[in-house]
């Protein structure tokens, strides 16, 4: 039977970062994919991760960096873009900030981001 979703939980992060995670190990304690709306302030940054997870990321307003081995991918709103488990990545944001959707499989976890200190 379907499951409707009426409020997605919002998840804590430090940096002006909204997470709104509609499914996922907390919403619903779905562990084969995560789909979270995210909001970022302008400039927004975090450190390098090395996921156990792919994740593709919609971009709907203002633009995500994509750090890789490859170089920066900037993503605009309109695209998306897919990273792989294993690939070294660090996500930021340009100067109008960002919303996007990120939907990870497996779903995300804290302990398979793989984030760097």
């Amino acid at each position: 039977m379907p499951r409707l979703i009426t409020t997605p939980t919002r998840i804590p992060v430090p940096g002006g970062k909204v997470i709104d995670e509609h499914v996922g190990r907390v919403t619903t304690g779905t562990d084969a994919v995560s789909v979270a709306h995210m909001i970022a302030p302008p400039h927004w940054d975090e450190p390098f991760q090395t996921p156990e997870f792919d994740e593709v990321t919609l971009v709907l307003k203002g633009s995500v960096i994509v750090e890789h081995d490859g170089g920066p991918t900037t993503v605009t709103a309109g695209q998306s873009i897919i990273t792989h488990a294993g690939e070294r990545i660090r996500y930021s944001t340009g100067d109008d900030g960002a919303e996007y959707v990120a939907v990870c499989t497996p779903a995300f976890s804290p302990d398979t981001v793989g984030r760097e200190e």
